[in-house]
């Protein structure tokens, strides 16, 4: 079994100074990565934040969870990336997805075409990325991208690329990210646009179950293992866990023990979280748990117990 990280994933900050000061505690504190999501709502731009949280570090990871493949050409991504890469000297890791938010579409103007469509451009975008970091050049003539010859400059410091983790809910995008990724994002299915009553019904262990198959699938022949990451909605570092696993069971419409087990929250003590997470590596393979920015000093505890191990 994979070693636990744990990832921060961040949206903004007060001041660039606040974003770096919280950059450096992430750092200080054990975390392995602090990720920033791609929305067009109140959020920081996630490749200049992620470029200016490696420049104040020196050990942390910076990453994307996840870049809309949608808003930007991949052969315009490529050069962002590998800058980044080579900047941050090999510490990013490079997250996209097909997309999914409706709001986000609507907002900019941009065709919120159906998931098929999305994914489909994705699979060439994810090609036309790795011909580029791993040979410098690409062509590419598909039904999305039409590339003649495009040139890598620069070079990314990591050979072959970021560490590319492809994140998702459907079987073909997870079967995809068990052929292609470093690092798999396992997520309930957001095919509605929104995080509502029906993305929480995914949320199950046995709907898990499921996906953690499409993703050995997918990574059949491999010679190597991706990472397996699990996304939280929350955690909660308490010795009082009735009153909060009620609310999300409440909220999401779940039998109480489905949202004890699931893999979208965990609460309890220190050693009981880490009792928790060591049976889901164990179930599911999730050794990369990713948590939010008001929980960081409440579950350091839980980072400097297991982070490594």
């Amino acid at each position: 079994m994979a070693p636990f990280r744990f990832a921060v994933q961040l949206s903004k900050a007060d001041s660039g100074a606040a974003w770096r000061e919280l950059a450096c505690k992430l750092e200080d504190l054990g975390y392995s990565t602090l990720y920033v999501p791609d929305h067009f709502d109140d959020q920081f731009g996630p490749l200049v934040a992620l470029t200016v949280a490696a420049e104040a570090t020196s050990t942390l990871n910076v990453g994307s969870l996840v870049l809309d493949n949608d808003y930007r050409h991949p052969v315009v991504l490529a050069k962002e990336l590998a800058t980044l890469d080579l900047m941050s000297e090999g510490r990013f890791e490079f997250g996209i997805g097909a997309g999914w938010m409706r709001t986000d579409y609507e907002a900019s103007g941009i065709p919120y075409d159906e998931p098929g469509v999305r994914v489909d451009r994705l699979i060439e975008s994810v090609d036309i990325l790795s011909q580029m970091f791993l040979a410098g050049t690409a062509t590419h003539h598909g039904a999305h991208y039409d590339v003649e010859g495009a040139v890598m400059s620069p070079m990314p410091h990591t050979p072959g690329g970021p560490k590319l983790m492809l994140g998702g809910g459907s079987k073909r995008v997870l079967r995809l990210a068990g052929e292609r990724a470093a690092i798999v994002s396992v997520v309930p299915s957001l095919r509605a646009g929104a995080i509502g009553p029906e993305v929480a019904q995914l949320a199950t262990p046995e709907r898990y179950d499921e996906r953690l198959t499409w993703v050995h699938e997918g990574a059949a022949g491999r010679s190597d293992s991706p990472e397996i990451q699990a996304w939280t909605i929350f955690t909660a570092v308490t010795e009082d866990v009735e009153p909060l696993y009620e609310q999300f069971s409440e909220l999401f419409g779940l039998p109480l023990e489905h949202i004890k087990k699931s893999p979208v929250g965990v609460a309890g003590t220190v050693s009981s979280i880490c009792e928790q997470l060591e049976e889901r590596r164990e179930r599911w393979g999730f050794s990369y748990i990713v948590i939010h920015e008001g929980e960081i000093e409440a579950f350091a505890p839980v980072v400097a117990a297991l982070a490594g191990r």
